[in-house]
């Protein structure tokens, strides 16, 4: 019998309760002041409204946290109904992105909107959104090479899809349909072949010639080289392959997920929080990503509900515990009145120079379902 040992703070649920109490007054803020708006990334602190956005892949996360902070109301309060309310009028304009063939995000889109919709109401024309995002994030596969390809061209893979994958799975489990089980089946295979290098880390992009489907190289848009390992890239990896792992209890995504996992936890600071990238040069060691941790740390408490092993599910939890509380007691921006964001110290993309060391969508989006589950028990 293994014995498990657990150290949680005694104030530590004061401290993720109050970390989403000033979620839900930003997010307030946000809807009072820009109705209607789904930002992207701040600048200077301030949600930006023009720029460049380089792809349309993040209006699932304000909605999406709509959505975690109804469940975490009191049911039936005043509170509760108009979370839910917004969460409605936010989610339901994106419905016809259902069929939206120039993104590979359409698991960002609808697992944080409508899934979670579904998931309080079973109402089966949620479902059949759901279904729908996921047949048409099908048609992105590459039968050479045998992978799902990214919004850039035929011949890029990204990390990111092992993301957005999961609906694929979810289409395939609820409607039975053996074509979107192999095409996800083998994206994922080949992503983990490719992708994931022997020392659990990640390239952010493969490329192949698109008419032998012979695989060329590892590259990168965000990350520092095309050898290097793109720390957001590898907390997509970190969650994604558990997410297959979660659909198809294949063994080989928990081992990839592990490996990813225990990647990032013996190249990141004792605090847990990573640089951008873990091969970046002196001069950018310094940046943090926060949202690369927000998605480890919620990835984590999903590993850690999935491990076979009890100590190792055990320790995951408890990193991803210590994550949160780092990113609460030191990077929340919450002793800046002016800042509209939740969480400072996250990056899009550097080279661009957009939402650097700023607020971003999807790390606000992980930390609160971090939050959500580190309040839920864990596991």
């Amino acid at each position: 019998m293994t014995v498990v040992i657990r150290f949680q703070p005694e104030n530590e649920p004061a401290i993720f309760e109050n970390a989403l109490e000033f979620a839900a007054r930003q997010l307030r803020a946000l809807i009072q002041r820009d109705p209607d708006f789904y930002p992207l990334y701040t600048v200077q602190g301030r949600w930006n409204h023009g720029g460049e956005a380089w792809t349309h892949w993040c209006d699932g996360f304000l909605p999406g946290m709509f959505w975690i902070l109804y469940g975490r109301a009191p049911q039936s309060s005043a509170e509760s109904r108009w979370w839910r309310e917004q969460a409605i009028r936010y989610s339901r304009p994106l419905e016809p992105r259902k069929l939206d063939r120039n993104v590979h995000d359409l698991g960002f889109i609808f697992t944080s909107t409508y899934h979670r919709w579904f998931g309080f109401t079973q109402d089966p024309s949620l479902k059949e959104v759901l279904i729908q995002a996921g047949r048409t994030m099908s048609l992105r596969f590459q039968e050479p090479g045998a992978y799902l390809r990214s919004f850039v061209s035929a011949d890029s893979l990204f990390i990111d899809i092992m993301m957005n994958v999961g609906i694929i799975f979810y289409a395939a489990r609820e409607t039975g349909d053996p074509r979107l089980l192999d095409v996800a089946m083998r994206h994922s295979l080949t992503s983990r072949r490719v992708l994931v290098r022997g020392d659990g880390s990640t390239a952010h992009e493969g490329i192949f010639d698109v008419q032998t489907g012979e695989f060329l190289r590892q590259a990168t848009h965000q990350g520092y080289r095309g050898d290097s390992c793109w720390t957001r890239g590898l907390a997509w990896a970190l969650y994604g392959f558990g997410t297959c792992y979660a659909y198809t209890r294949d063994a080989r995504f928990l081992q990839t997920a592990e490996a990813c996992a225990d990647f990032y936890i013996r190249n990141t600071p004792a605090d847990g929080i990573p640089p951008w990238d873990f091969d970046a040069p002196p001069e950018s060691r310094s940046l943090l990503d926060t949202s690369a941790a927000a998605i480890t740390a919620s990835g984590l408490f999903q590993l850690a509900e999935l491990s076979a092993d009890a100590v190792k599910g055990d320790f995951y939890e408890q990193t991803a515990r210590h994550i949160l509380r780092t990113l609460c007691q030191k990077h929340l921006a919450q002793d800046d009145p002016a800042w509209e964001g939740i969480l400072k110290g996250g990056v899009y993309h550097l080279h661009k120079n957009l939402g650097v060391n700023e607020s971003v969508m999807w790390g606000e989006y992980f930390f609160l379902e971090a939050l959500e589950r580190a309040l839920a028990g864990g596991r």
